[in-house]
């Protein structure tokens, strides 16, 4: 069983522009019916032009061999939500992982974004790209902290998530030829415990995956995940007993990537983000459970690399051993999934908040629920998408420079108020006859 990305290509004769409606039947009447042991776990639409979307998916692939993984649906089942619960104002912020975002894409540098954004609602649901790093997690405590595929199927109108006061964590680390960094991982652990007040258990791993990161066309991180199906097992084994699951394990890149993307080449994509997506999302998908990933320092060698000053954005992976602490404070209150029915649904989710030009089914989604889309403009990105052609409603895609303009679109929707009457010049009231 492994983990791979396909690419795939939708022309426009069979989307039009009309948003999920298209996406989900173009797939299950083309696609689907062709890759019968092909699980989805992740869609992005990585550049639109004249001819039609060019989509990338990650697939679970299995073998005739492998136990057939119990479906719970797909990722592209949709669910319409029926009304809109206005008691909260409830924001959901992505920042998709492996895409070269400026803000958030490199390790936690989304904090202090997350921090602001929840400042201005009741609840916010992240994904751990955007507060993990390394050994710093400063979400608030009114942030929900959400695996990225679990967010997904919440805006999908799948599924509930339901708020806890702690959850019991098993920590999967990698079993290291040099014992130092096993120590540190359960040094790192032992430091949530006694700080945090965590419980979690570690369990060491005979290596049972290979993960190795690639580069798709599009510039995105991605990869290839093999042998998922023994940890699969492994974490079958377990589950029962944990309410979360944490994972501490190797990801082959190159071994120049360290300097090049550390000290040489600053819009370098974080090339191990891609993997860690995918690997959750499986988790995520499978067992129903929240989960997230931190990359085990390969070697001594790596770690003594002498990089000088790095950019902030990437200076808590060169200060730290085992880039664990954060998933560890993101997992102890990870909400547990539900039933639609039961805890925080698609029905009180007031917003979401994206960079502009990255286009995946949260945004797709929301589109269709009705729900607010703030597209920030100035959070670059490698993806190549005109979210403006897309059929949304008119006072339901708001594009803004910067997060503290979102920040003020939020509070204008919280509030009540139309953009349109606190811009100048006001314009003439709409006016027409029969």
């Amino acid at each position: 069983m492994k983990i791979y990305t396909k690419e795939i290509f939708i022309p426009n004769e069979d989307l039009k522009l009309s948003g999920l409606d298209s996406i989900r039947n173009y797939y299950n009447k083309k696609i689907s019916p062709k890759l019968s042991l092909h699980k989805p776990i992740r869609f992005v639409v990585v550049k639109t032009d004249g001819k039609g979307y060019h989509c990338e998916i990650d697939f679970v692939v299995q073998e005739k061999s492998d136990k057939k993984i119990k479906s719970k649906g797909s990722i592209f089942d949709f669910y319409k939500r029926q009304y809109e619960n206005i008691d909260q104002f409830n924001a959901v912020l992505i920042i998709p992982t492996g895409v070269g975002a400026e803000i958030g894409g490199h390790c936690g540098d989304g904090n202090a974004v997350a921090r602001l954004i929840a400042s201005a609602c009741d609840t916010l649901i992240t994904h751990p790209n955007v507060v993990n790093a390394s050994d710093i997690n400063e979400m608030t405590e009114n942030t929900l902290y959400t695996e990225g595929s679990l967010i997904t199927r919440l805006l999908m109108g799948q599924i509930g998530l339901q708020k806890v006061r702690m959850n019991k964590i098993l920590m999967l680390m990698d079993k290291h030829q040099n014992k130092f960094f096993n120590d540190e991982v359960i040094n790192a652990v032992s430091s949530a415990r006694v700080t945090l007040g965590l419980d979690c258990d570690v369990l060491e791993m005979s290596n049972a995956i290979e993960c190795k990161s690639k580069y798709a066309k599009s510039g995105r991180a991605t990869g290839e995940i093999k042998h998922l199906e023994r940890l699969l097992n492994l974490i079958k084994k377990y589950v029962s007993n944990y309410d979360a699951i944490g994972l501490s394990s190797f990801i082959q890149v190159p071994s120049h990537y360290h300097e090049q993307y550390f000290c040489k080449n600053e819009n370098m994509v974080n090339p191990w983000g891609g993997i860690e997506a995918m690997l959750t999302h499986s988790i995520a998908e499978i067992f129903n459970i929240p989960c997230a990933h931190s990359p085990m320092m390969t070697s001594q060698e790596v770690m003594n690399l002498n990089l000088g000053i790095v950019d902030p954005r990437k200076a808590p992976e060169s200060a730290s051993v085992t880039y664990l602490h954060c998933i560890l404070k993101g997992l102890h209150k990870a909400p547990r999934i539900t039933t639609y029915n039961k805890g925080l649904n698609v029905e009180s989710i007031s917003c979401l908040i994206v960079p502009d030009k990255s286009l995946g089914l949260p945004t797709l989604a929301c589109l269709e629920q009705g729900i607010p889309v703030i597209a920030v403009r100035k959070n670059k990105n490698n993806m190549n998408n005109d979210l403006r052609k897309l059929p949304f409603k008119q006072g339901k895609l708001f594009v803004v420079d910067n997060y503290l303009e979102a920040v003020g679109v939020m509070n204008a929707l919280k509030s009540g108020i139309s953009i349109e009457s606190v811009k100048c010049p006001i314009k003439y009231t709409n006016y027409f006859r029969k």
